[in-house]
């Protein structure tokens, strides 16, 4: 029997909506329906049962991850890195251990391809596979390594996008490591998840190009500009899976003009048909 496949988020009530548009994307453009749903989560979100309903509608199994409150009060902290960078980073903790992959997704994310090619992917002894959004530059990856400590990083990696391979996962990740490498690091850490990510083990991740998993819909021109062939519209309709709409300027806010704003908006309006 073939397994689920196992989508992992971590959001808060206030981000339900939005969730609700990435898993209704990634649903109808998949060449599989048998989902699973898990999100990390606390509390309980008090949607719950909204969110239990609406992925009842999609023939998707749902469940709550909720994080236990002492889980991570002696883990350092700031305004900068608040206690959620930690969910995904560890949610090899709490997820069910019969589990042997995962793909977490940001809930900014628009799906417009199938997936499924992603989730089957081989990752062999790799911790992950994950995109970098600075993967042609040189200079920035050299300035990411040395800030970071880890040399044999392929690059600096967005963790937007993240398949887990959840069996090595747990042989060779572990709390004590990232709290040691935040409480040393303090400062030096621009975006926590991320850079614990990369420093810790970035030369265990399986980098997947991020104009097809992991695309910054910002960045549109320059993504063109960068391309030796046609990287337009019409491409990114065809090839590219994940938009990711990273940043404070979201589509579903009033006023946002980006090129794929409209795209992001249609698929709000047939998610809201779905409820």
């Amino acid at each position: 029997m073939t397994q689920p496949i196992n989508l992992l988020f971590s959001i808060n009530d206030g981000y339900v909506n939005q969730f609700k548009v990435t898993l209704y994307s990634v649903v109808k453009n998949a060449s599989r329906k048998d989902f699973h749903v898990y999100i990390l989560q606390k509390p309980l979100l008090e949607r719950h049962e909204e969110v239990k309903a609406y992925c009842d509608k999609l023939g998707v199994t749902y469940t709550p991850v909720v994080i236990d409150e002492q889980a991570f009060e002696n883990a350092p902290t700031t305004d900068r890195y608040p206690e959620t960078i930690y969910y995904r980073l560890l949610a090899h903790e709490y997820l069910p251990e019969n589990l042997e992959r995962m793909l977490y997704l940001d809930a900014d994310i628009l799906c417009i391809n199938d997936l499924v090619p992603l989730y089957d992917m081989d990752l062999g002894q790799k911790l992950y596979a994950a995109a970098s959004h600075t993967e042609d530059s040189d200079i920035t990856d050299a300035i990411n390594r040395l800030r970071l400590g880890n040399y044999e990083s392929a690059s600096y990696f967005n963790s937007g996008v993240l398949l887990m391979n959840l069996t090595t996962i747990r042989q060779r990740v572990n709390r004590s490591d990232m709290m040691s490498y935040i409480a040393e690091k303090g400062k030096l850490l621009f975006l926590p998840d991320q850079d614990v990510l990369t420093a810790l083990y970035g030369h265990d991740i399986e980098l997947i190009p991020d104009d097809i998993y992991n695309y910054d819909a910002r960045y549109f021109l320059i993504y063109r500009a960068k391309s030796k062939a046609d990287h337009g519209l019409d491409w990114v309709i065809e090839h590219t899976v994940f938009l990711h709409f990273c940043g404070r300027d979201k589509p579903w806010k009033k006023g946002h003009r980006n090129v794929f704003a409209s795209l992001y908006k249609h698929y709000w309006h047939l998610t809201k048909k779905e409820e």
